[in-house]
């Protein structure tokens, strides 16, 4: 996620956003939520001017599963994370002869495979902040490596030199510091390794899943969109057990790392709601959500301030396929909630700082979840056996 074509590395983008209009003497819709479910989660982080949703996301999840397992609260390096995806993504690229995608983005599976070869570290010891500013701004710094290997790609002297990936590595310590091999936290000494393993956190343990009729359901089967350059797999279910799952996962204590398409004109960032309007995106304008005038009594009586679309597998399959429905950005989705209807909602932690009307947080209504979820990532223990077996999970 997080390919700079949208939302996630502007965050300007979401601050800018317009508010639902209200006209002065007009009464407005006014969504009001409830939390009916919610897991325990950190505080809230700012990915600022960086395409890496896809680590604070990440991290935010496994900060809550630290939670959950009894660890404690810790805020953990995301950058840590964001550098060493940076040096594995060059060596690919260059294997693959620069046909392959190179950006500040990636997937829920960079996290956990980063993790498996080379740990982590408290975000208090490794800032990734050496270039001059308080802020995360990779813009500058993708453009250098990028540079560096479209360089090595196009060279014209028949061989790699021997050089490039110590210059590549030169400036990845330039602007994210350089690697701390053992540091000591809260009293004892760790490398990045055994600071992982101490804290319990097994990459293996996690599973991600995805719903997509393209592909046999109850197979492990590609994702194929351009930021996954990991060429990881997901696990495929219908759409119904998919969103059933989410619900058992959320009502068990088990939170969801969330891969989702939000450049629908239904995404309101500084609202703090997702919904998934009736009308097409291009008939729909700002002052049309959430405006109650524009209702029928019907539509007030039942609380559905916007009609939204009935989302099934095919209508799903159809966004993905025409390109509707993308992999835009990471978040995390923490419970369940409803509005004063009792209408369902999802609730999410963003990870661009403590914005809009809910601080940072948001509500996605179920029929935004059940069109725009792209994957989500669980531990494998909040699946039950009958569907690990189906998913030949151990």
């Amino acid at each position: 996620m997080n390919r700079i074509k949208l939302i996630c590395i502007g965050f300007a983008i979401c601050i800018s956003a317009n508010a639902f209009s209200q006209k002065k003497g007009k009464k407005s819709a006014e969504y009001k939520f409830d939390d009916v479910v919610t897991t325990n989660v950190t505080s809230m982080k700012n990915q600022q001017a960086s395409g890496t949703c896809w680590c604070f996301s990440g991290l935010s999840f496994l900060e809550a599963e630290l939670l959950r397992m009894g660890k404690g609260e810790h805020d953990l390096s995301e950058m840590f994370l964001v550098k060493k995806s940076y040096n594995v993504k060059a060596i690919d690229y260059v294997r693959y002869h620069g046909e392959m995608a190179f950006s500040q983005g990636g997937e829920s599976a960079d996290v956990m495979d980063m993790i498996a070869k080379f740990g982590l570290m408290p975000e208090e010891l490794f800032h990734g902040l050496n270039y001059g500013t308080t802020r995360h701004q990779h813009g500058e710094v993708e453009a250098v490596l990028k540079g560096i290997v479209d360089a090595v790609v196009l060279n014209k002297n028949r061989k790699l030199s021997t050089a490039w990936q110590k210059a590549f590595d030169s400036v990845l310590d330039s602007y994210f510091g350089k690697d701390i091999k053992t540091f000591t936290y809260k009293g004892k000494e760790y490398t990045p390794i055994s600071f992982r393993d101490e804290l319990g956190i097994n990459p293996a343990d996690y599973v991600e899943i995805g719903s997509f009729s393209h592909h046999p359901f109850y197979t492990s089967c590609p994702f194929e969109v351009p930021d996954n350059w990991l060429h990881a797999n997901i696990y495929n279910i219908p759409l119904d057990e998919f969103m059933t799952l989410m619900d058992t996962c959320l009502k068990n204590g088990y939170s969801l790392l969330w891969g989702s398409d939000v450049s629908e004109k239904g995404f309101k960032s500084r609202e703090g709601i997702a919904l998934l309007p009736a009308k097409k995106d291009q008939e729909m304008s700002d002052s049309e959500i959430g405006k109650w005038e524009k209702l029928t009594k019907k539509q007030k009586a039942s609380g559905l301030f916007v009609k939204e679309q009935k989302v099934t597998q095919e209508s799903r399959q159809k966004g993905f396929d025409n390109y509707q429905t993308q992999d835009d950005h990471g978040m995390h989705i923490i419970g369940i909630s409803k509005d004063q209807f009792g209408k369902k909602f999802y609730k999410v932690k963003n990870s661009w700082g403590e914005y809009g009307k809910y601080k940072g947080y948001f509500y996605a209504s179920e029929a935004f979840v059940r069109s725009k979820t792209m994957t989500y990532m669980v531990h494998k223990d909040a699946l039950s056996a009958e569907l690990k077996t189906k998913l030949s999970i151990k």
